[in-house]
């Protein structure tokens, strides 16, 4: 039989995770400002695999407003280019031999109001992970209940899980405003 501590633990654990899986989708979601994490879906084939960009070249941002590539090895200038302009990015690189540099556009009004939407689709995902960690934490203590754990400990329980739920719930909450902020920023 679970503890209750043990069964808060383990919701905790999960609705962590929701808010991790959260922090890593808005920071691929692009708002006008320039992010090496923008380019970590992208791919490119080094030596016969296929591997993230910052393994075959140093990325660096040298200003809000821009990426620079510099590749190791000469030859994948045009590789890493390439997996640039066929990427969901919707960025045309500039390369001149030594620098491959990634110019991030200001976006417009239609676009912000279309990455906000994506924010809040991304927000309530995470949103139900952390509801989901509650209800089967609050099943676990029904069953424990079942198998001898003390009724008033399995309510202490419930609203322990509760106050943590809506920690959780707030903290995904503003992480969306800061992200909603920052893209509808000019």
């Amino acid at each position: 039989m679970k503890d209750v501590k043990d069964i808060l633990n383990e919701a905790q654990e999960k609705m962590d995770m929701a808010i991790m899986y959260l922090d890593e989708a808005l920071a691929h979601i692009r708002a006008g400002k320039a992010d090496v994490r923008l380019l970590d879906g992208i791919r490119v084939d080094s030596y016969g695999s296929m591997v993230p960009i910052n393994n075959v070249a140093a990325v660096t941002t040298p200003d809000a407003r821009s990426i620079a590539i510099k590749p190791w090895d000469k030859s994948m200038f045009r590789v890493i280019e390439k997996a640039i302009i066929d990427s969901s990015l919707g960025i045309m690189p500039e390369n001149n031999g030594e620098i491959i540099r990634i110019g991030i556009p200001p976006l417009t009004e239609e676009r912000r109001k279309q990455l906000a939407k994506q924010c809040k689709g991304e927000g309530e995902t995470a949103k139900v992970s952390v509801r989901n960690a509650r209800r089967d934490a609050i099943d676990q203590l029904k069953k424990a209940v079942k198998e001898g754990l003390a009724e008033d400990a399995q309510k202490g329980g419930e609203e322990k899980l509760q106050k943590v739920h809506d920690k959780y719930i707030k903290q995904i909450d503003d992480m969306l405003t800061a992200k909603d902020k920052e893209i509808m920023t000019v």
